[in-house]
């Protein structure tokens, strides 16, 4: 682990699991971060001030009202110094308190003001877990962004066995530096030339279902769609990205929209794009969805079986015959006279860029970390993109939009 010169504010709560905290800090630690704790009242039940004090070589805060000559309104300089906020253990308690905007003591206050990624480690009862009013909070803090360690399944305080466990903290310290580098360098040469966009990003395959146990999808991983919305909200954007079924763990700070399928997708779509002035079409839509979905299992007894398709609406037309001053930037798929076929989808879908790639470059395509691409624009414009990582060139994309919304409102 490399997260040198980040600054990672530890926020620790009262379950059994935080005894591992000074593990956590300790690696941490050891990755180059510079950590400071703040600790609820509870949490002293299970792990000392003074432990993570030695380990962190900084005092522990406490209390709401405790006395700082470096941050004189105490949770707003704490939420304004640090490049992480870490929660762990996250329990019901405090997950309750985020998401429904209560501030009654500093880590709470805190997490009310700071701008930065907040990431949850929860530990709790699995009962706890999956109670219906838990499971609510969960799913609007992650709905809003807020990043999730998934726990384990194990042994819990209570002596039962299931899911409850925090992780461990060799994997909270990974999952850390997966976030910080979502955010990339905080000195780098962009900054947040993106604050005030407002930015949609689709991502991922969609799914049409046949019957309950069979449907259609594509090869598609969401690995582009994520890096670039990743990348969006690291310099600055408020970003939206709707997202058909995929095994990534969202980018922290992105409103995320969960969708199956190409209908969902556009519902979706249309009513975020009402309200961005960028939408980047990077999910594998299907083309096609089954004529008639059968309540039943279709019966795999026959010899031959067709099925009756029907074509899905075009998610990146319908909002370019729409789209205004808008930006859209689309991606096209091909195999073949990729560049012909790309300016040909420009006008159909009235989009302002096309990024073009094609399966048989090699380093391009499905649930791989990099992509080579071809940029065709309106003006009969091609920018032909060495192989590089799909952070990269989500970096790449979002300069794009961001020269065509300046160029628009120059207009």
């Amino acid at each position: 682990m490399d997260s040198k010169g980040r600054k990672i504010l530890l926020g620790v709560t009262g379950g059994i699991a935080a005894y591992k905290i000074p593990q956590v800090a300790r690696l941490l630690m050891n990755s180059g971060a510079e950590v400071r704790v703040v600790m609820t009242e509870s949490a002293e039940q299970f792990v000392t001030a003074s432990t993570l004090a030695v380990l962190t070589r900084h005092c522990v805060y406490k209390d709401l009202f405790d006395r700082s000559d470096e941050f004189p309104v105490l949770h707003v300089g704490l939420g304004k110094w640090a490049d992480l906020v870490l929660i762990a253990p996250a329990t019901a308690n405090i997950v309750g308190k985020i998401a429904n905007g209560i501030a009654d003591d500093l880590l709470s206050s805190l997490l009310i003001t700071t701008a930065a990624p907040v990431l949850l480690a929860p530990a709790m009862e699995e009962g706890m877990l999956h109670n219906p009013h838990v499971d609510r909070n969960i799913r609007a803090l992650r709905d809003e962004g807020v990043g999730w360690i998934e726990p384990d399944i194990g042994e819990l305080a209570s002596g039962d066995y299931g899911k409850g466990r925090m992780a461990s903290p060799e994997e909270i310290a990974t999952r850390v530096e997966q976030v910080l580098n979502e955010q990339g360098d905080p000195n780098g040469s962009r900054g947040d030339d993106l604050r005030g966009l407002n930015i949609l990003i689709t991502a991922g395959p969609t799914c049409e279902d046949l019957d309950p146990v069979r449907f259609i999808t594509n090869r598609s991983s969401g690995k582009m769609g994520y890096a670039i919305a990743a990348q969006a909200v690291r310099r600055g954007a408020q970003v939206t990205l709707i997202s058909g079924p995929t095994a990534l763990q969202p980018p922290s700070g992105v409103r995320v929209i969960h969708v199956r399928s190409a209908e969902e997708m556009l519902n979706a779509a249309r009513q975020s794009f009402e309200k961005v002035q960028v939408a980047i079409m990077a999910a594998a839509v299907s083309d096609y969805r089954v004529a008639k979905y059968s309540d039943e299992k279709i019966k795999g007894d026959a010899n031959k079986l067709t099925l009756e398709l029907v074509q899905n609406i075009d998610i990146a037309a319908d909002l370019g015959r729409k789209k205004g001053t808008r930006i859209v930037i689309s991606f096209a798929m091909e195999t073949q006279e990729g560049v012909a076929m790309a300016k040909a989808k420009l006008t159909k879908k009235k989009s302002d860029l096309v990024a073009l790639n094609n399966l048989c470059d090699e380093g391009a395509g499905f649930a791989v970390d990099t992509n080579v691409l071809t940029l065709v624009d309106v003006n009969g414009g091609e920018e032909a993109l060495p192989k590089m990582s799909k952070t990269a060139v989500g970096d790449v994309l979002l300069d794009r939009a961001r020269e065509l919304v300046n160029r628009q409102q120059v207009k």
